[in-house]
């Protein structure tokens, strides 16, 4: 069984690769032709997703979506177990989205180029780079589009549902009065684990609940308050569907 594994994940990978080197060109470049190029992309990006899931046959369910109105923009949070999580957002999510990712993600050969178009790269160290980042989703939620934010800041391979969370997404959502929608994705760390180039065909189901609205006032305590309420609706859907 082990060599099955380690046969089947080699495939995966290069078919991963494969696919993003052919639909590179036509994620980036349409990308800067705004604002029909970047929907164009967007339909590449989903398109290179379900390929990929179809051809190594890993499948993704979606839950919930009648709670997400096309026409508003939202402040995505999520679980983030895997990297499976990289393709269930496009897989899911019926929207343009701009995501907030490490700065190491962009280091990743070709994929870390490809998604540095649709991505606001930041080092959680470094104060500057965590504003600079923040003003920026500011603009692009102006503009109509979503966020999607991984609020653990790193993957969790911990036996708890969710690690602490950042103050970052819910002091945004304040202050734009952008509604967040939790999205908990399950199975993906089982079919790839932290850590390991190692998978497995599955099924990831990726299941959203009602919006939460932000409280109208700014402050620290409505910060945490807001970011308490948030954390605890993502768990409960977590320990509900695992």
């Amino acid at each position: 069984m082990k060599v099955f594994r380690i046969i089947y994940s080699v495939y995966a990978i290069l078919v991963f690769f494969i696919l993003m080197l052919g639909f590179g060109l036509f994620i980036l470049v349409p990308s800067f032709f705004p604002p029909k190029g970047i929907k164009l992309s967007y339909r590449v990006i989903r398109l290179w997703a379900r390929m990929w899931s179809m051809l190594v046959g890993i499948k993704f369910r979606c839950h919930g979506l009648e709670h997400v109105s096309l026409e508003q923009p939202y402040i995505y949070i999520f679980n983030h177990r895997s990297f499976l999580d990289a393709p269930a957002i496009p897989m899911s999510i019926p929207q343009e989205i701009k995501a907030l990712g490490k700065k190491e993600i962009r280091n990743i050969p070709l994929f870390g180029w490809v998604i540095s178009q649709y991505a606001v790269w930041v080092d959680r160290k470094n104060i500057r780079s965590r504003e600079a980042s923040l003003g920026r989703l500011v603009q692009f939620l102006q503009a109509g589009y979503s966020i999607v934010v991984a609020p653990e800041g790193t993957r969790n391979d911990t036996k708890e549902a969710l690690l602490p969370f950042y103050n970052g997404a819910f002091r945004l959502a304040i202050e734009t009065q952008t509604p967040v929608m939790c999205m908990a994705i399950i199975n993906a760390a089982q079919i790839m684990p932290k850590k390991k180039l190692s998978l497995w065909p599955g099924t990831v189901d990726i299941y959203f609940s009602a919006p939460i609205l932000p409280p109208a006032n700014m402050g620290e305590e409505a910060v945490l308050n807001f970011k308490e309420r948030c954390f605890n609706r993502l768990e409960a859907m977590i320990l509900t569907h695992e």
